[in-house]
């Protein structure tokens, strides 16, 4: 028998749907298998923590665990007799039971006499869920990456344009064979998205800081920049600082589906880089009379 599903993940019964998701995440990846090549007991530990996940993370199958209509593997409970069919029941009759013979009922027409069972029609197979890790420009722009199953085999998992922290992709029929000639159960894939070393994302737009020389800064001037699109030039301002903000419409977020493209938000930071004398005797004969950068300190 399957343990109890709440006390798998470690989650009261009362649990929000984001605290399990957020107790299976930090289970699966301690117990996963690509995790712990080798260790069998981590495997097992896995499916336990899977199989858990998939009935809580389902509203309808949690409500029907918690009724007590299904057990903690999803399959259907026999219903015991009611007191009313023990009352009803001769005093002779109560605990009577027969092998068959003259007369007999057959032994498991009487089994199915007492708990009312039917046959389970059709039913779905349980599904597989697994943790995969992307890079942000993957996520970004849409990708498509194999994972390795804890049998060996191997599953192509395609990442759509604007992936998210934490998005579970849905590959339909992908998860464990069906009962009864029901389908096959999905495989649930969810995706964590590596940090990129200067791109951030925020909603659908893309932020990021740029250096820039003195002399870009003072002077103005193009520039060269990577997006995550390709490289684009940029028109730096003169006397931009440090700090001066730039959007780049559309090269954020690339659109998909109902969803429009974002854009690149660039921030300037100005770097002096290596001083030479000659910028020193410049800066020493150079005055700004009146200006005062500190002026609003006091």
């Amino acid at each position: 028998m399957a343990d109890d599903p709440y006390k798998t993940l470690g989650v009261k019964k009362e649990a929000s749907a984001e605290q399990i998701r957020s107790a299976y995440r930090k289970l699966a990846k301690k117990y996963h298998p690509e995790l712990n090549p080798g260790n069998k007991e981590a495997e097992e530990k896995f499916k336990t923590i899977s199989g858990a996940y998939d009935l809580l993370s389902d509203a309808d199958k949690r409500a029907r665990y918690d009724r007590g209509e299904i057990d903690a593997t999803g399959a259907e409970k026999a219903a015991g007799p009611s007191w009313r069919q023990y009352a009803e029941t001769g005093a002779g009759e109560r605990y009577a039971y027969s092998t068959g013979g003259m007369g007999g009922a057959d032994f498991e027409d009487l089994f199915a006499n007492i708990f009312n069972q039917r046959p389970r029609g059709p039913a779905k197979g349980p599904d597989h869920h697994y943790s995969l890790e992307v890079s942000f420009l993957d996520a970004v722009g849409g990708a498509t990456r194999r994972i390795t199953l804890p049998d060996g085999g191997t599953l192509d998992v395609k990442i759509p344009p604007g992936t998210e922290e934490g998005d579970i992709l849905r590959l339909r029929g992908k998860g464990e064979p069906g009962f009864n000639g029901g389908p096959a159960g999905d495989a649930l894939i969810e995706i964590h998205v590596a940090p990129h070393p200067f791109y951030r994302r925020i909603g659908r737009n893309i932020h990021m800081e740029v250096p820039i020389t003195l002399k870009e800064a003072v002077l103005g001037g193009k520039i060269i920049i990577p997006t995550p699109s390709g490289e684009v030039a940029m028109t730096v301002r003169p006397g931009s600082e440090t700090g001066t903000e730039m959007r780049l419409r559309g090269r954020g977020v690339p659109a998909h589906g109902r969803h429009a493209a974002g854009d690149l938000h660039v921030k300037l930071k100005v770097v002096i880089g290596p001083v030479d004398d000659r910028l020193k005797d410049f800066l020493a004969s150079w005055d700004q009379p009146g200006f005062n950068p500190r002026e609003g300190l006091r």
